[in-house]
């Protein structure tokens, strides 16, 4: 195991922010996506992780500090000059020697912005300036904490589409925070759920989606029409405007399928939907807080 968690536990004051009870671990070349409500503990898994707050408990990691690359959620860099020197100065590398540098740089569509400052940068802008030199580092660990929060739709996507292109064939363990459902879709493999500062579940994605799910979901608008056609077939939890249908086996999958279509409804048949994966999980997280108290 490249990390192992174990009875973790963050506070600030007197208040908990993190409690880990059981093992959780992290192996070699896998993409792990944290994602849970704000407030949750995600920035502070990270931040005891790598050891930025005290925390109680064991991480147990052959890893040196320097063998962890972190992008957080806000950097701010001197104004004065161009990215250019600040990101060589950062490196301790000039990049027209640097040919791994350049490549980023260049991966990125980066060149045209290194003549500017920092605050001439567009948000997308400064998120690839700030991840260029995190891959840089080539650390076993790399944790991206929120890094397309800010930014608007298309430029989420494209951000995102480079970074799964990048990493694709290498062998790199990530940690990617998101609240951003897409996002996890195309980097994680495994993900970690956490609600008021414990798990609420952690995983394969294609396993945790079966716990919660089902084999398969059907999700349609929330309709009087689709309600009234939904009627005996289980309802699992979903956005508000939505209605999403759990089948267990290819027969009721099937009869579904039959009812939706014989009534024209429109709908989208998915077995790895992370928002209503997220949705079913958190329920089911604190019905057993609730029945823990009882």
């Amino acid at each position: 195991m490249l990390v192992t968690i174990r009875r973790l536990q963050v506070k600030y004051g007197n208040q908990v922010a993190l409690q880990i009870e059981e093992p959780v671990a992290f192996e070699k070349g896998e993409r792990i996506g944290v994602i849970g409500s704000n407030g949750a503990g995600k920035s502070t898994l990270v931040k005891a992780l790598l050891g930025l707050v005290h925390y109680e408990g064991n991480v147990v990691t052959q890893l040196k500090p320097e063998q962890m690359a972190v992008h957080m959620q806000f950097n701010e860099y001197v104004t004065s000059m161009p990215v250019r020197y600040i990101m060589e100065t950062i490196l301790g590398t000039k990049i027209k020697g640097n040919k791994e540098l350049q490549e980023l740089i260049s991966f990125f569509d980066f060149e045209p912005c290194l003549s500017k400052r920092f605050h001439a940068l567009s948000g997308g802008q400064k998120q690839k300036f700030t991840i260029i030199m995190v891959m840089f580092q080539k650390a076993e660990l790399t944790f991206f904490d929120e890094v397309t929060s800010g930014l608007d739709f298309e430029t989420r996507q494209k951000l995102m589409e480079k970074l799964a292109r990048w990493y694709q064939d290498k062998g790199d363990t990530l940690v990617i925070v998101s609240h951003y459902y897409e996002e996890l879709e195309q980097l994680a493999d495994k993900i970690l759920i956490l609600e008021k500062g414990k798990v609420a579940a952690f995983g394969k994605k294609e396993q945790l989606f079966k716990d919660y799910c089902g084999s398969v979901v059907f999700i349609m608008e929330n309709t009087e029409k689709n309600r009234k056609l939904s009627e005996g077939f289980p309802i699992i939890k979903s956005p508000e405007h939505l209605l999403a249908l759990s089948c267990e086996s290819r027969a009721q999958e099937r009869e579904v399928m039959s009812v939706l279509a014989e009534n024209n409804v429109n709908f989208k048949r998915s077995n790895s939907d992370i928002e209503i994966m997220f949705m079913n999980a958190r329920e089911q997280f604190y019905r057993r807080q609730e029945g823990n108290r009882v």
